[in-house]
Formats: structure tokens, C-alpha cells, sequence
């Protein structure tokens, strides 16, 4: 900038000459102020360019055959390549004989490849996919929930149980192409569901992780949710075999709470999870009751069992799934970063995504990345760096993915490694 700026302070100097005779002290000093002024506007008009977000539509609701299109999943596959998953619905209600659609992009989700749809299961009802990424052998898992025929979750004949027409199922499928062909659903209710007391469940709805640090190092950690209808616990189900066998973790406590007339309450609901030092993991959760906060927790036994369900003092939450996920850990002179996205608001609006860097314990810096209408979301890291979302927004009628980088999150005091 200072090479540019005595370029053109010379260039004019030669101007001034030519046109008005020997420069004087006082027009020199006119032309500096008049030439810092430019350069200022200029290089603020560009850096401000740069950092801004580059957006792309994903799904649009009532394009494709999908009258709603809603609950994104996002991962980038162990190739660079970027998976983005939604339920393509019918009608504009939660059970409206959803399918599993995806889309592929090869760059950094600035173009999109032709949609896909990759799971159905007749006319009952695909909800809540969560999908991760096996480091070593780049298989794609999504685990996701089929509804019986014409039965909701907020319906009475909802049963509990195993097995049966009018239970909820739990279902996975998996990819060993990068995401362009799925094998058949594969029933996993026996192994990830409790047979008594839970009538409806939601695996997520985001990401699922796979811990890369202390002794359960390789472990799929699946986030979930169970029980009746506003009486739900959250907990993980994992697998340390890549897929082939689940086990149930422990709820935490203060799941649910007496509501003062008698009856317990839930006061979390859709959550998320992420790795933390040494294998650790913390749960983001949904607020059903009590503080318009995030709710969160603890594992020190890599999902097994959880610290009690506590406020999040920072993180407003007004009843919305929001995204949490490890960026870096602290290695090699990285820093620590855990990144979280939700709606800083009492409505689904002011999308804002922020960063830590203690375990998620404090949230130091944060970004409005929609000002307007945002709902569900949730957050990868793409191959260059940049930090990628998929958000709802447009009254939940348009997927948008949106790239920005660390610089633009934290106005320059974070330029990453």
C-alpha cells in the first residue's frame, strides 16, 4: 500500500507540475490529505469486499417436487468433496412423506451438482438426518428416523416399543463414493432405541462426530433425543466399529424438570455435540422450558455418561436446532477453536455465529451472518479453511449455503494458522 501510495503521489506530483508550475508546500500538502483520503476509502471499500460471504442456494422450497424442504446436514467427505442433506417433504408439516435429498459440490460449495434423492421409505416419513464421515475409510454415514404411514409425533397413537406398525424406526444408510450412490436403509431401532417409555426420537438433527483424540479415539458419536412429546432426554448413541453396532449412552441430569404443576417438562430438545481436549464432549441443546439459553453439558467418557444439563449464559436460544463444531484443536501451534451458529434472538431471526477458544466455555467473538430470517443450521470446515453453513432462512423456505473465513468472523484478530 505504501509503494502504491507513492506511485500515484509521484504520478500526481508530475500532474501539478505540468499543469500549475513548481508544486508549493501548501498544494503538496493539499494533495497527500486529498491522496490518504482515496487510499482509505479504497482499501476499506476492498477489504470489505473480500470479506464478505459468498452465498449459494441449495435447496428452494416448491423447486424439484418439494413443496418444503427443511433440517440440513453438511459434511465434507475425506476427498474435499461437500455433502449437503435435507428432507424433501410434501406439505409443510414435520411428517409429509419425506424423502432423504442431497446435493454434491466439487468446489467449496460455490456451484452445486444435480440433486439426488438417496434414501425413501414409501409414504412413511424420513426425518432428522445427521450424517459424519469415517477418517479412515471415507465412508458417509447418515442415521435418520422413518414415521409410520399418516402418524405425526404429536399423535397419541404414536407406541412404544420395538416393533410394530406405529412405532418409530431408526434407519441408516452409508456411501463409499463420495456421496454418489447410498446403499439400502439398514433398521438399527433394536440398538439405538430404549424399548420402554419413548414413543418418538431425533438423531440430531446436523452432524454426528467421530473423536479423534484419547482412548476412544475412532469412535462415531451420534446425538439424540428420546421420549414422549415435550418429555424428551438427550444422550449420544456411538459406535466404535464405524457403524456396525451401536451402543446407548446415559442421559444427563436435569433432562426434565418438574414444571410446578406436577408434571416433568423437558428443557432440551434437538442437540449437537462436539470433541473437546483429549476426547471429551459437550452437548448443545435445544431449549424446550425454563431460560430462553442453550443448554449444555459434559462427557468425560466420550458420550457414555454427562454432566448435568446447565445454562449457557451467552447463547440465546429462542426453541431453535443450532450448530456447534470443532474447528482446530490446540496442536502444532494451531489454537483451539470450537465454532457455534443459532439465532441470536427471541425469534428465529439474527443468525449469528461465534468462536471459542476454551472448550466452548466463553464465546469472546461473534459475527451476525443474517440479519433477517434464520432457522436451523449447521457448520463444516471447508479444504482451503473457510468455514462453511448451511442455513434455513426465507421463513424456512430456502437453504442457503453461505462460505466466510475465519478474518471476517473475528474483523481480523483471527487469521487462523
Amino acid at each position: 500500500m505504501l509503494r502504491l501510495a507513492d506511485t500515484i503521489l509521484g504520478d500526481w506530483r508530475r500532474r501539478l507540475f505540468r499543469t500549475f508550475g513548481i508544486p508549493t508546500p501548501g498544494n503538496e500538502i493539499i494533495l497527500r490529505a486529498a491522496l490518504a483520503i482515496v487510499l482509505a476509502v479504497v482499501g476499506s471499500a476492498g477489504t470489505s469486499r473480500a470479506a464478505e460471504p459468498e452465498l449459494s442456494d441449495v435447496f428452494v422450497a416448491g423447486h424439484d417436487g418439494y413443496a418444503s424442504v427443511r433440517i440440513p446436514s453438511l459434511v465434507v467427505t475425506s476427498k474435499g468433496t461437500l455433502l449437503a442433506i435435507a428432507e424433501g417433504r410434501q406439505r409443510k408439516t414435520d411428517q409429509a412423506e419425506n424423502v432423504l435429498i442431497a446435493r454434491r459440490s466439487l468446489d467449496g460449495g460455490r456451484t452445486w451438482g444435480q440433486q439426488q434423492r438417496i434414501a425413501q421409505d414409501g409414504k412413511h416419513s424420513l426425518n432428522n438426518p445427521c450424517a459424519v464421515v469415517d477418517r479412515k475409510s471415507g465412508r458417509v454415514l447418515i442415521m435418520f428416523q422413518s414415521y409410520p404411514i399418516g402418524i405425526s409425533e404429536h399423535s397419541k397413537k404414536m407406541a412404544t416399543g420395538l416393533e410394530g406398525d406405529d412405532i418409530v424406526r431408526n434407519l441408516l444408510i452409508a456411501s463409499d463414493d463420495d456421496g454418489l450412490t447410498w446403499d439400502k436403509p439398514r433398521d438399527v431401532t433394536a440398538t439405538t432405541k430404549l424399548p420402554e417409555r419413548v414413543n418418538i426420537m431425533a438423531s440430531g438433527p446436523g452432524i454426528g462426530i467421530q473423536l479423534s483424540h484419547g482412548k476412544r479415539a475412532g469412535r462415531i458419536v451420534m446425538p439424540f433425543n428420546q421420549g414422549t412429546f415435550g418429555h424428551w432426554d438427550v444422550f449420544s448413541v456411538y459406535s466404535d466399529d464405524v457403524g456396525k453396532s451401536w451402543q446407548i449412552g446415559q442421559p444427563p441430569a436435569n433432562c426434565r424438570l418438574p414444571d410446578g404443576r406436577g408434571v416433568e417438562t423437558s428443557q432440551v430438545n434437538e442437540v449437537q455435540m462436539v470433541e473437546l481436549a483429549g476426547g471429551d464432549v459437550r452437548l448443545n441443546a435445544r431449549k424446550w422450558s425454563g431460560k430462553a439459553l442453550r443448554k449444555t453439558a459434559t462427557s468425560g467418557d466420550s458420550g457414555e455418561t454427562w454432566s448435568a444439563i446447565s445454562d449457557d449464559p451467552a447463547l440465546a436460544d429462542p426453541g431453535c436446532m443450532a450448530a456447534i463444531f470443532r474447528y482446530s484443536f490446540a496442536n502444532a501451534g494451531d489454537k483451539s477453536r470450537i465454532l457455534y451458529c443459532g439465532p441470536d434472538s427471541d425469534k428465529r431471526t439474527n443468525g449469528t455465529l461465534r468462536i471459542s477458544y476454551d472448550e466452548g466455555k466463553t464465546w469472546p467473538a461473534k459475527r451476525v451472518l443474517v440479519a433477517g430470517s434464520f432457522a436451523y443450521s449447521v457448520l463444516c470446515r471447508l479444504p482451503d479453511g473457510s468455514i462453511g453453513c448451511l442455513y434455513e432462512t426465507d421463513n424456512m423456505d430456502r437453504l442457503v449455503f453461505a462460505r466466510v473465513t475465519l478474518n471476517w468472523l473475528t474483523a481480523g484478530q483471527d487469521q487462523g494458522k
